[in-house]
């Protein structure tokens, strides 16, 4: 390879941010000559076709006038194309590669299996593969393994994993992910626990799986044991998926020590770590940390706005998510649909309809967010408390998508709330045909016929729960003691950490 004497505009390659500067780069490089040689000509293909401001089009007639393209130029083009919204003509490229005489090299199938959209021609990039010998690579491997874990075939990605000669930390990770994101997190952690040696990512990986698939506590006991037993230093990905664990279980001290480890380690609040841990104390009750945190993030996007908005909301301070949002347009962010569940909220708690109807409407109108089935939710539940039942009924009739069982309960309970008897009794049997096992939707039934006096109705109810097999699931709630998070059920005493209840909240007490 012949490398050219000036190679600066390399540099200004490298730093260029914005498609009209490529083009003046490039027409400076066709100048002066340098597009003669292949290197060059190489470097110019990637950054049109493979730069985040790049031009995939351009990069195509560029690389047709190649006349011997190199297999670095055919790779760069098959990366080109998986990263596109057409990522099947990476294929396509693939096809001509071999009409041309162009044998693959290590770095063309683990793009090549990422631009794969279905199981046919997965296997078909499987079989070559294997033809040129490449099925003993690692990241080749592991990349396969992803892939059939993707298409749902587990079975065939574990035998990949199974019959590989050589197997390294990447190949374990992909397959602990695979069963992770099919909600298959035992094998995963049976599979984790054989691991002959561990890193960031693979630690990052199990406990991710577990946040995915709510298993929380789970999630903060295998973090507690790499604090213990591990020298790997947790990476941001990790300290994200411990602190959502946190938050949604009430984990206080552990999500504390998150923060803390983050401060002693000067890990600067970055997007995702700052929203994680605004979420972290919104949802722990500690608002003001929380406002503090967001206040103190370098960059805001709209996924950290939202964050703070719905903190705001779920601690009820209803003002503060009004005057979020006003200063979060302000800034020119466009808010998504986690901002209008957010404010949709506060405007339930204050019963504020009007100004609900005007968000409500606005998401389409103005933002160009079609309302999801939480939207609604608060909709109908905002008109329903507010004693506006038939308004709330039109409204789930011109709903575009499925009822569900939420929505229908907010019904029903301000059915419950402003006497509307026969609605009431209407939605209620609705919500039973909708579930059948939910031992609430019974009771709240039967609680209606007991107010009205139709005993009766009480009796058939309760006999329909009986003949269908139907139980009424206990309260619950989470306790942390010492780092631990306990779970309690009410009137549960099989367990010891269930029934002496009072014994550890005298441990609070010392």
């Amino acid at each position: 390879m012949v490398v050219p004497p000036d190679c600066h505009y390399l540099s200004l390659l490298e730093g260029c941010s914005t498609l009209k500067g490529l083009n003046e780069i490039h027409s400076q490089m066709i100048i002066v000559g340098l597009v003669r040689y292949t290197y060059i000509t190489s470097r110019i293909l990637a950054s049109y076709a493979v730069s985040q401001n790049g031009d995939l089009n351009y990069a195509q007639c560029i690389f047709d006038q190649i006349q011997m393209p190199t297999i670095f130029n055919w790779n760069t083009m098959i990366k080109g194309y998986c990263r596109s919204s057409e990522p099947q003509k990476s294929l396509s490229i693939y096809a001509q590669m071999r009409t041309a005489q162009m044998e693959p090299n290590m770095h063309t199938f683990p793009v090549l299996i990422k631009a794969c959209i279905d199981l046919n021609s997965l296997s078909q990039v499987h079989g070559q593969l294997v033809k040129f010998g490449f099925s003993v690579d690692f990241y080749v491997l592991s990349s396969l393994i992803m892939a059939y874990s993707k298409c749902g075939i587990m079975e065939l990605a574990r035998q990949i994993f199974e019959e590989a000669p050589n197997r390294n930390i990447v190949c374990w990770t992909s397959l602990i992910s695979g069963y992770c994101s099919h909600g298959l997190v035992d094998e995963a952690r049976i599979l984790f626990d054989k691991m002959p040696d561990r890193n960031d990512v693979s630690w990052s990986a199990i406990i991710s799986g577990y946040v995915q698939n709510d298993c929380f506590n789970e999630a903060i006991e295998l973090f507690q044991e790499l604090k213990c037993s591990s020298n790997e230093k947790p990476n941001h990905s990790l300290l994200v998926s411990v602190l959502n664990a946190c938050a949604s279980v009430g984990a206080f001290e552990e999500g504390k020590w998150v923060h803390s480890y983050m401060d002693q380690n000067r890990i600067e609040y970055g997007l995702e770590l700052g929203t994680a841990l605004i979420n972290f104390y919104a949802k722990c009750g500690f608002i003001e940390i929380a406002e503090e945190i967001f206040r103190s993030m370098p960059c805001k996007d709209v996924t950290a706005w939202s964050a703070m908005i719905m903190g705001f909301a779920i601690n009820g301070c209803d003002d503060l998510v009004l005057e979020y949002f006003i200063k979060m347009e302000e800034t020119k962010t466009k808010p998504n649909a986690v901002t209008f569940i957010g404010i949709l909220t506060a405007c339930n708690h204050r019963g504020l309809v009007d100004e609900g109807w005007n968000f409500f409407e606005s998401m389409s109108k103005v933002y160009g967010i079609n309302p999801l089935i939480e939207h609604y939710g608060c909709m109908v539940d905002l008109l329903s408390r507010a004693g506006k039942i038939k308004e709330a009924e039109q409204l789930i009739n011109s709903m575009p998508m499925e009822l569900d069982a939420i929505l229908l309960g907010a019904l029903f309970n301000g059915c419950l709330i402003h006497g509307h008897v026969e609605l009431g009794e209407s939605v209620g049997r609705r919500l039973i045909e909708l579930e059948p096992q939910h031992g609430g939707r019974y009771i709240h039934l039967a609680n209606m016929y007991a107010n009205m006096g139709r005993w009766e109705g009480v009796l058939k109810v309760r006999r329909t729960m009986k003949e269908r097999g139907v139980t009424t699931n206990p309260g619950w709630s989470f306790i942390e003691i010492n780092g631990d998070v306990h779970r309690f059920i009410v009137d549960d005493k099989s367990h010891p950490q269930s029934s002496d209840i009072y014994g550890l909240l005298n441990q609070l007490n010392r």
